[in-house]
């Protein structure tokens, strides 16, 4: 046939070329979905049928954990005993995202259970004691996105290795969510010692609306929901190759610059505590033994830590009271209450985080604006 201009008459698939269509649009979308999923596969070396797209770490997060346990029920068939005789762990400090899918295997007959924690760290020896024949998942975060704290990952999948092994159907399976670890931590399977791994581009990038779950092809899941075949037949819908694309991107450079950025965080949070603590009174700092240094919580008791966010909004800096996902609760941070056990203390908090394009110059500005917003709402509250 002589060449003639293409013309696109698919528009019903998508604009622009659905990665499922045969032809040629279809498969260029298709060729820059795959070499973005190779990509992020080399980068947390597994391989690429292993890395399952979504639309961000909420989606990977209850994919893992409802399709997994989800799946188990299905494989014990009519045995009802079978089906609901499983026990699952959480860590209580996680996001939302892994705490109320938790509580809807509870309501769904499933035993759940809030991992033991001890000086900001699961406690290992209460934990092994925990772990029941009907164990059949562990969920938690390999860095808490409100305080920055760095769980011990890799000591809790020993205590499950040690408790079951075998085939992926029988072993007790740790789920990480790992969104908040690529500016500062290794994104490597291994390095947490999970099964599943979470990942998020919006905590890499100005990419919203993509992440991924690692999740080898011999782990029972089944899909949230019907619909297409697309990603293995566990995420039905249309990718998006565009975002993709900029996920893999986004995480290749979060990976190249990783220490060079902690190295520099480090420096930037001991000058930010030193400034804060020197100048505000009463103020409080959450951290646990292992601490991402990007990300600072502070408690500031007998204050109005919603009314200070404002007031540093005015003034040009943005920060939150807690996760952006719970901002509407009555409670505080529910990731400081699991820590500290201090309801004042999770009621008054202020979270400070940042990444590489802050300079050292614009946190010692903060600081200083943030010490006479402290300083007005204390002369407020007793005026």
């Amino acid at each position: 046939m002589l060449w003639k201009k293409r013309v696109y008459l698919d528009g019903a698939a998508g604009v622009g070329g659905n990665p499922s269509s045969p032809h040629e649009e279809g498969r260029k979308a298709k060729k820059i979905l795959e070499d973005a999923r190779m990509a992020i596969a080399r980068l947390v070396e597994v391989q690429a049928d292993d890395v399952v797209f979504t639309s961000g770490a909420t989606e990977a997060n209850a994919l893992a954990i409802l399709g997994h346990v989800r799946a188990l029920r299905t494989l014990a068939g009519p045995d009802t005993a079978g089906r609901n005789n499983m026990h699952v762990l959480y860590l209580p400090s996680a996001h939302a995202s892994i705490v109320e899918n938790m509580k809807l295997l509870g309501e769904e007959g499933i035993a759940i259970e809030p991992l033991p924690v001890k000086e900001y760290r699961v406690d290992i020896e209460t934990l092994t004691k925990m772990v029941r024949p009907e164990t059949v998942l562990v969920s938690m975060d390999a860095v808490c996105g409100e305080t920055g704290v760095v769980w011990n990952t890799r000591e809790v999948a020993l205590v499950l290795r040690k408790a079951r092994s075998g085939p992926a159907d029988s072993r007790i399976l740790l789920h990480v969510d790992a969104s908040q670890a690529p500016l500062t931590q290794k994104v490597t399977r291994d390095h947490f010692g999970a099964d599943l791994l979470t990942l998020d581009a919006s905590k890499v990038g100005p990419i919203r609306g993509m992440g991924a779950l690692i999740r080898h092809r011999t782990i029972p899941m089944i899909p949230l929901y019907g619909g297409g075949g697309q990603e293995r037949g566990l995420r039905p819908g249309t990718e998006s190759p565009e975002l993709a694309h900029l996920f893999s991107a986004a995480l290749a450079v979060s990976v190249r610059d990783r220490e060079a950025f902690r190295t520099s965080a480090e420096h930037n949070r001991d000058l930010l505590v030193k400034a804060i603590t020197k100048d505000i009174p009463n103020v409080q700092v959450n951290e646990g033994r292992t601490q991402t240094p990007n990300i600072l919580n502070l408690s500031l008791p007998g204050r109005d830590t919603d009314y200070l966010v404002a007031l540093l909004d005015e003034a040009g800096f943005a920060v939150s009271t807690r996760s952006a996902c719970e901002t509407d609760s009555e409670e505080g941070s529910r990731a400081v209450f699991a820590l500290t056990g201090d309801q004042d203390r999770a009621r008054s908090t202020l979270r400070i985080s940042w990444g590489a394009e802050v300079s050292s110059r614009e946190l010692v500005r903060f600081a200083s604006t943030f010490a006479e917003a402290v300083a007005f709402v204390d002369r407020s509250s007793h005026g």
